[in-house]
């Protein structure tokens, strides 16, 4: 039996294929289904943001190393040949330290951002809907929850507020200065929106409108901005009045085209606009960016924006991934011990049968008229001599065939102590 998780990140693959391989919300019942005829696997979960798609599956074929990568370009529709090159695999504890870095925020973009921790919590809830982890996921999952609870504890990981969506706002005041004579067009609902909205409302933002498939998100969002709230296709009427322009949605397919864009500009009689697509895949046409007074960024972009704000998490990194480690070894301590459980079980299941044995032969000697010292005497007697005969037993035949290794084991199993020999005169 085995842990392996298979997937890319951005370390490994750059935005062009991330978005390739995103899972949709209405693609996970399906693919967790699909995923789990694969041969040899018994438990999956399927974690999909913009910036990362893996796969976290519990096995007993070697064979799924291969078979799972092969199974992901086959779902997704990817040549196998061109994934293989941006792929990760990590089995066993590696797979466990994975896991937990990412809950942790430890392999994020930005580093120590928390916003991936409620992504895995929702792929667990996801994968338990689904049906499709069982007690080894289940326990990964929820090891790795209280790893990165216990870290944001110890450590000072989370001390400053960095984001992709922090990342976005400090670049906008970068290129505008103050923004409290700015408009900001926020595209989405989501957590990353809302937090840009947060960034940006703490800038003094003089105004901000919210776009969304459903308007009913947009301004149960946009009320505690006092914000305004429109419907996707009314872009086109309040795209002219953005200086700012965040994108963070699921759309499969671009939101924003080069012709609305131009004619926006037009509107504005070019006065500069400042656009970030933080969706994968992208919200806004890669096309854009060939226009004059459009500054066009993607997530890669903003990676070295991100790469400032996050010296001060490097000491509280390095004592963060010594508290993995430590998890790890936890983790794997426990997966060790289910290796026996049915031994113990079996050992637990034998002691309560001679248990009931024992204690029915006693209330029958009650029934007989026997008094309850009686009972209680031949229960512990008899008790004491069933519990003991088979130890017993085998620690006189491993006396007498020199088995030090039992003798010592049986030591360790009992507590017994150890009394010393006195040395031959």
């Amino acid at each position: 039996m085995s842990l392996l998780t298979v997937g890319i990140n951005h370390h490994t693959a750059p935005v062009e294929v991330r978005e390739r391989m995103v899972f949709s919300p209405e693609q996970i019942h399906d693919s967790l289904e699909s995923v789990r005829s694969v041969k040899g696997i018994e438990e999956a979960a399927l974690l999909s943001t913009c910036n990362r798609t893996e796969l976290i599956c519990w096995h007993n074929n070697p064979a799924v190393n291969d078979a799972l990568p092969e199974w992901l370009s086959r779902y997704q529709h990817f040549d196998l040949r061109e994934l293989l090159p941006h792929l990760y695999r990590h089995n066993d504890a590696d797979a466990i330290r994975h896991t937990l870095r990412v809950a942790c925020g430890l392999d994020s973009m930005v580093l120590g951002e928390p916003q991936i921790l409620g992504q895995l919590k929702k792929a667990y809830q996801q994968a338990q809907e689904n049906r499709s982890i069982g007690r080894h996921l289940n326990r990964l999952f929820q090891h790795s929850f209280a790893t990165a609870k216990r870290i944001r504890t110890e450590t000072e990981i989370g001390a400053s507020a960095v984001s992709v969506a922090f990342a976005a706002v400090s670049l906008a005041k970068q290129i505008f200065g103050d923004l409290n004579k700015s408009t900001a067009l926020l595209i989405g609902a989501g957590e990353t929106i809302e937090l840009a909205a947060r960034h940006l409302h703490s800038q003094g933002i003089e105004k901000m409108i919210v776009a969304n498939r459903t308007v009913e998100r947009a301004r149960s969002l946009a009320e505690h901005f006092n914000a305004e709230a429109i419907a996707l296709p009314d872009l086109g009427n309040y795209l002219s009045k953005a200086d700012i322009i965040i994108s963070s949605t699921a759309s499969p397919l671009p939101i924003l085209g080069k012709g609305a864009v131009e004619r926006a500009l037009k509107q504005r009689k070019y006065r500069p606009m400042f656009m970030v697509d933080i969706a994968v895949p992208r919200d806004i046409e890669p096309e854009v960016n060939q226009l004059n007074d459009v500054y066009l960024y993607t997530v890669d972009d903003l990676q070295g924006v991100i790469d400032e704000n996050i010296q001060s998490r490097k000491a509280a990194a390095e004592q963060a991934e010594e508290l993995v480690q430590d998890e790890v070894d936890n983790f794997l301590s426990w997966l060790r011990s289910q290796d026996h459980v049915d031994t113990i079980r079996s050992f637990r299941n034998k002691s309560e049968l001679l248990r009931d044995e024992v204690a029915a032969a006693s209330k029958r000697l009650l029934i007989q008229g026997k008094s309850p010292e009686e009972a209680i005497d031949y229960l512990a007697h008899s008790l004491t001599n069933k519990l003991l005969h088979d130890p017993v037993t085998a620690l006189n035949l491993a006396a007498r065939e020199g088995r030090e290794d039992l003798i010592n084991a049986a030591h360790v199993l009992f507590d017994l102590p150890r009394i010393k020999k006195d040395k031959p005169k």
